[in-house]
């Protein structure tokens, strides 16, 4: 039975991962910060719980990371934790680059150090690629992050290029473009969206308010977005890897599609607010997956309509798993 150590466990695609690779006979162990205070909730929700070993490890401790991964003896690591929202990381921008780029340091070097043969996956982010005028990016793209949460993860992708190459770890990076789902937090913007629209449609009077509606992103599905992470570790050699759809759709789109899911029309309903535009901002996001389709065999089955579809109809019926592609 193989071992593997998810760091941030609780968040969306940590939950995801947990069930998927559960589904495929691996023990799971889970890090989070304080695991005798946190509810798990996504865990919870997708019915898995009980059967994740859950511990304490703070990803800026180097001693609390290797303790960890000598007590669980993992075969491999999936980075997922540290700071995640890249509207927040305007206003906490020390911690975000210090959980983000720190922790993935102490992985990484605790790994070197224990000398133990782990195979280790680091989240990337489609963030650290800036502005690319509408070309898709692919593995060969330059980085130009324009947020501090870009930043942290364009060093914790270059912490990683650098252990592989200098000390033979195998260390693989994916490059993730937006992928949303039902346990996305209120605060992420989709989630936002789609909330604010099946409350509406409830009843509620309410108008939702956005900033930026212009901006283009490569939305898809965070349940396949996962597989895409087991998959890279399974390769007989190490490697970084876009994961995208390969489509680019606005986020006006976005709002239309989830208000006419609930037969709506987005507009008698959304206000654009200023005070929500961030400081700087990436006109069009999108993705070039060919790599992986290539060499992972792996390619996006639902879009952003889908998507779309898919999360208001959890949000209706208040279920995280009725509506799922298959998994396992």
């Amino acid at each position: 039975m193989k071992k593997a150590l998810i760091c941030g466990i609780s968040g969306q695609d940590g939950a995801y991962l947990a069930r998927l690779l559960l589904d495929k006979g691996y023990e799971v162990w889970g890090a989070s910060r304080d695991a005798q205070a946190s509810s798990f909730h996504n865990l919870a929700r997708l019915g898995i719980r009980e059967q994740v070993l859950l511990e304490s490890m703070a990803p800026n401790d180097f001693r609390s990371v290797l303790q960890l991964l000598m007590k669980a003896v993992p075969d491999e690591i999936y980075n997922l934790a540290g700071q995640s929202s890249v509207g927040l990381s305007f206003q906490q921008p020390v911690e975000t680059l210090e959980s983000i780029s720190v922790g993935t340091l102490n992985l990484i070097e605790a790994i070197r150090f224990w000398g133990g043969q782990v195979r280790f996956y680091n989240a990337g982010s489609s963030e650290c690629f800036g502005d690319t005028g509408g070309v898709p990016a692919n593995e060969d793209t330059p980085f130009r992050p324009r947020s501090p949460y870009a930043v942290a993860k364009s060093a914790a992708f270059w912490e990683v290029a650098n252990y592989r190459e200098a000390y033979g770890l195998f260390a693989c990076s994916g490059i993730l473009f937006n992928h949303e789902s039902p346990l996305r937090p209120s605060r992420f913007v989709t989630k936002k969206i789609v909330s604010a629209a099946v409350r509406i449609a409830g009843g509620s009077r309410e108008k939702l308010r956005l900033g930026n509606m212009a901006i283009r992103r490569d939305w898809g599905w965070a349940p396949e977005y996962v597989e895409a992470m087991w998959r890279m570790l399974q390769q007989s050699q190490p490697d970084d890897y876009v994961i995208a759809t390969g489509e680019s759709h606005s986020l006006e789109e976005f709002v239309a599609e989830a208000f006419a899911s609930v037969n709506l029309d987005w507009r008698e309903h959304v206000e654009t607010d200023p005070e929500l535009m961030r400081p700087t901002d990436i006109t069009a996001g999108m993705g070039n997956p060919a790599k992986a389709r290539e060499k992972l065999g792996w390619e996006a089955k639902n879009k952003m309509h889908r998507v779309v579809r898919m999360m208001a109809d959890a949000e209706l019926s208040g279920s995280v798993i009725s509506h799922d592609v298959p998994h396992g």
